[in-house]
């Protein structure tokens, strides 16, 4: 059984920075991806940015320069640094961890106001 559980989202006025972390546990192999996707409402559930367990990482064109996602190998951590918020960063932003499977955390909601 694979818990993913989120902390660090919040409320930020635009131009403002956010930390989330998210925790892994369970049977978790060390060889996987973990990474955080985001909603906002109405809209697609959309990549932010993932890294491997060798820190191959990829951004969305959208976050690239702003954010900054690292991770733990020990601790099976992710973080994710948000610098400069904008309004349209506004959304629940989700855990992710692939390992044979896809989980997913509960999700935490940012929002940044203009």
């Amino acid at each position: 059984q694979v818990q993913l559980v989120e902390s660090g989202g919040g409320l930020v006025q635009s131009g403002g920075s956010l930390r989330l972390s998210c925790a892994a546990s369970g049977s978790i192999f060390s060889l996987n991806r973990m990474g955080w996707f985001r909603q906002a409402p109405g809209k697609q559930r959309e990549l932010v940015a993932t890294i491997t367990s060798d820190s191959a990482i990829r951004y969305a064109d959208s976050v690239k320069g702003r954010f900054t996602i690292s991770r733990d190998n020990g601790e099976n951590t992710v973080y994710l640094r948000m610098n400069s918020l904008k309004p349209e960063d506004t959304a629940v932003y989700c855990c992710w961890l692939w390992y044979g499977n896809n989980y997913w955390g509960q999700g935490t909601q940012v929002t940044v106001s203009s």
